[in-house]
């Protein structure tokens, strides 16, 4: 069983913040939520120089599309300068503002939604609501564009093509994208309702005895659900790499992050090719010179709206910084826990180890593959994975 399958809690949610750090064995992670996974180059350059000067120079991405700075020397400081650079809107709610979107956002397609706007008025809608602040820290919404690529992710509330789901299930609540921010937030006050007070074992809606349904009685939905959601993922889960066509004739480019960690100046690298390949890109401007830069659930980093006349230049750029461009790249399936010596429950240093087996591989493995320091599996992607386990007597190769 991986961590985030587990139930039947005893201990309060401890899941960590930009305030709340987690005191790793490699010293305090803070981890900053990014709704949609959206950054800006001007945010990142500062997350960026934040790992270099108060910590390890470790930016991690998670599997929610947050990011999170390992060996923090000083994290009040952290937080005060996460907080000037507009990263830290609610210092209440900061640990509750898990909101994934389709990183595509829209781009591939005339009639698939654009998330961000939904992104944005549900994130402001959570923070406005003091007791959603009490939300667990890994109650998870999720915005899709319409292609199905955030149905996989389990997410607690997701908005897809016009409907709500309560932990994947569809009742049939239509809701326009307008009112969608307003219905999801109510979604997770009616979580709120009816998880006993003080229940520290219910962090989900499906942790809850039949918990979507009593999720949709709540929002006045009666009856039967239409179906368990299983819509086809338009998208592989593992990650991959490369050009994406958008509809309007631009170009999206995603970034594989090998193992998913950003160094300060890989993350440096990121800001300035989005600042400097936009129509009129200049280091330092933010603005219309800078195209749009989103983190996925599965590690790896879009740049969206690039000229096809500067896609190469973002590329080589890219590449030159140690990011990976190419589709056929051995990293396009490889992720990896945190290991040895930052994680004190892992048996054995696993990045060093699937570096080295990265290393022997002359292309993707056909399988996605996860390496992992012990039974806990933290980081396992979703779907179907062969998992590289590590015991007291070696790694156990599994499969799911």
């Amino acid at each position: 069983m991986s961590i985030a399958d587990f139930s039947g809690r005893l201990r309060p949610d401890a899941c960590p913040g930009a305030l709340q750090v987690h005191e790793a064995a490699d010293g305090p992670l803070a981890r900053v939520r990014l709704p949609g996974g959206a950054i800006s180059p001007v945010r990142l350059r500062e997350l960026a120089a934040c790992a270099a000067d108060l910590g390890s120079d470790v930016i991690e991405l998670t599997s929610r599309a947050n990011v999170q700075v390992r060996g923090l020397r000083s994290p009040a400081a952290f937080a005060e300068r996460i907080a000037a650079a507009g990263l830290l809107p609610s210092e209440a709610h900061e640990r509750v503002r898990n909101i994934v979107a389709s990183p595509l956002g829209g781009r591939t397609g005339p009639g698939l939604l654009d998330p961000q706007p939904l992104v944005e008025a549900l994130d402001r809608a959570l923070c406005s609501r003091p007791r959603l602040a009490g939300l667990p820290g890994r109650f998870l919404f999720a915005v899709d564009e319409g292609s199905g690529d955030m149905l996989a992710l389990g997410a607690d509330v997701t908005f897809f093509d016009g409907r709500l789901l309560l932990a994947g299930v569809d009742f049939g609540l239509a809701v326009g994208a307008d009112a969608a921010a307003g219905r999801m937030v109510a979604a997770a006050e009616a979580f709120l309702d009816e998880r006993p007070e003080g229940d520290r074992g219910a962090w989900r809606i499906a942790e809850l005895d039949n918990g979507p349904a009593r999720i949709a009685t709540r929002l006045h939905v009666t009856g039967t659900p239409d179906r368990a959601t299983a819509t086809p993922l338009s998208r592989p889960t593992a990650p991959r790499a490369g050009r994406v066509g958008q509809w309007d004739g631009r170009v999206a480019l995603e970034v594989v992050v090998p193992l998913g960690r950003l160094s300060a100046a890989q993350a440096r690298a990121i800001a300035a090719a989005a600042e400097v390949n936009g129509p009129a890109g200049t280091i330092g401007a933010p603005g219309p010179g800078g195209v749009p830069v989103r983190f996925t659930p599965w590690r790896t980093v879009v740049l969206l709206d690039l000229p096809p006349t500067t896609i190469d230049r973002a590329a080589r750029m890219l590449e030159a910084a140690g990011l990976v461009t190419d589709p056929a790249s051995p990293w396009a399936g490889v992720s990896a826990c945190t290991g040895r010596p930052g994680c004190a429950k892992s048996l054995a240093d696993v990045q060093e180890d699937a570096r080295r087996w990265v290393a022997t591989l002359d292309g993707p493995p056909a399988t996605p593959v996860h390496w992992a320091g012990c039974e806990r599996r933290c980081g396992l992607p979703r779907g179907r994975v062969v998992q590289m386990v590590a015991t007291g007597d070696g790694y156990q190769e599994r499969h799911q």
